[in-house]
């Protein structure tokens, strides 16, 4: 027997598997765009820029709101200098230089959060939430890209990035332009930070990664998904004592699920399968 038909046998199947997995993820991507295109337009509603804590201190209105922001430029800045400093490049924590691009631009996408937010709950109307929903849905879809160039295909997570990106902000945009003609539709968005937190999961299950430390992806969605019903309590979170809101919780647990992210790369190493390490990708280019 040759070794090539050998290796046919050993690997087609694991290869077959593979792809199998990959179009089940793009037909579950597909098929969620569609529902999602059936359902009614989806507007913003006003009700919910009427947040629990409303005090001002130092003269700064909704003070805890905008305050809880910080935690989003530090986790920001850390990831930020931690993905471009030498050491970072130089050992395990990206086996090609290109991979650290999306963690790049999550970290960045972070960092703005914290002056997207702190500038829209200074004053929380339908106008100034674009500036809070831009870089969040820049982080969702760097992260994606991130996780698609670990765990599917490295290429094709680098060359998606961008699009990725364009895609988020376009939601964004196309809901603001959306709002001011008096015709605003969520969806996109929706579709944007919801699903795109379901294809990290998805992912993050259905493909192994390269490195050590994977299931820590699962940890941020969960934290980031806690933050989510943190923030659903806020009139009753600070009814508790009057001291802190559900709302600014929220932002602060957040921000603990992009340290979770930050410290997922300090601590992995390349997986122990070296082929699965040092390879192009899981499924065939």
């Amino acid at each position: 027997m040759s070794y090539r038909s050998t290796t046919l046998r050993a690997g087609g199947p694991a290869l077959l598997t593979a792809r199998f997995r990959t179009l089940t993820m793009i037909g579950l991507t597909v098929a969620t765009i569609v529902a999602m295109a059936l359902v009614p337009r989806i507007q913003q509603d006003e009700a919910y820029h009427h947040f629990a804590d409303q005090r001002s201190l130092l003269g700064i209105a909704n003070f805890m709101n905008v305050a809880s922001n910080l935690p989003f430029l530090l986790t920001g800045i850390a990831g930020l200098l931690f993905v471009n400093r030498k050491s970072s490049l130089a050992s395990d924590t990206f086996l090609h230089r290109f991979e650290r691009w999306p963690y790049i631009v999550f970290f960045f996408g972070v960092m703005l959060t914290c002056f997207g937010s702190a500038y829209y709950h200074l004053s929380p109307n339908t106008e100034r939430l674009m500036w809070d929903r831009l870089p969040m849905s820049i982080a969702f879809m760097s992260l994606l890209a991130a996780v698609i160039t670990e765990r599917i295909n490295l290429r094709a997570g680098v060359v998606l990035l961008a699009p990725l990106v364009i895609i988020g902000v376009s939601s964004v945009i196309y809901w603001h332009l959306g709002e001011q003609r008096g015709n605003g539709d969520l969806r996109p968005y929706i579709l944007v930070q919801f699903y795109s937190l379901v294809a990290i999961v998805l992912t993050a299950i259905m493909f192994p990664s390269r490195y050590t430390k994977g299931g820590a992806l699962l940890v941020t969605c969960g934290v980031y998904a806690l933050a989510k019903v943190i923030e659903l309590l806020d009139v009753q979170i600070l009814s508790i004592g009057g001291i802190v809101s559900g709302h600014s919780i929220k932002h602060i647990v957040a921000a603990i699920a992009v340290y979770w992210v930050l410290r997922m790369l300090k601590q992995r190493t390349p997986a122990a399968n070296a082929g699965l390490a040092r390879g192009e990708s899981v499924v065939s280019s």
